[in-house]
């Protein structure tokens, strides 16, 4: 059982590194930032869950699976907090103040 766990993570692992490739090459190559964002925040959110993923049949208890958990979370709110400040400054025409509507 413990090399079909092996197994796993190695795979969600390498699964997430490619989904933070993915995202790296979209940021480099997309022509504007709005699209530049929205392939980084939708490629690194899903390329971090896949990693979590396979740590987590590699977590010592609970508690350690536990944390892994509140990170990705925390990591999915912080990120859509930012990717949505830097979108609303960066929108052609509209002023950064202007509130949303």
């Amino acid at each position: 059982m413990s090399f079909a766990l092996d197994l796993f993570t190695v795979i969600a692992v390498a699964a997430g590194l490619v989904f933070f490739l993915a995202g790296t090459v979209g940021l480099l190559r997309f022509p504007d930032s709005l699209t530049r964002l929205h392939a980084l925040t939708k490629a690194d959110n899903l390329g971090l869950g896949l990693i979590v993923l396979g740590l987590l049949p590699q977590a010592a208890d609970g508690k350690d699976a536990l944390k892994l958990v509140v990170i990705w979370l925390l990591t999915l709110l912080g990120s859509a907090a930012a990717s949505q400040l830097i979108a609303r400054v960066a929108r052609p025409g509209v002023p950064p103040e202007a509130p949303p509507k």
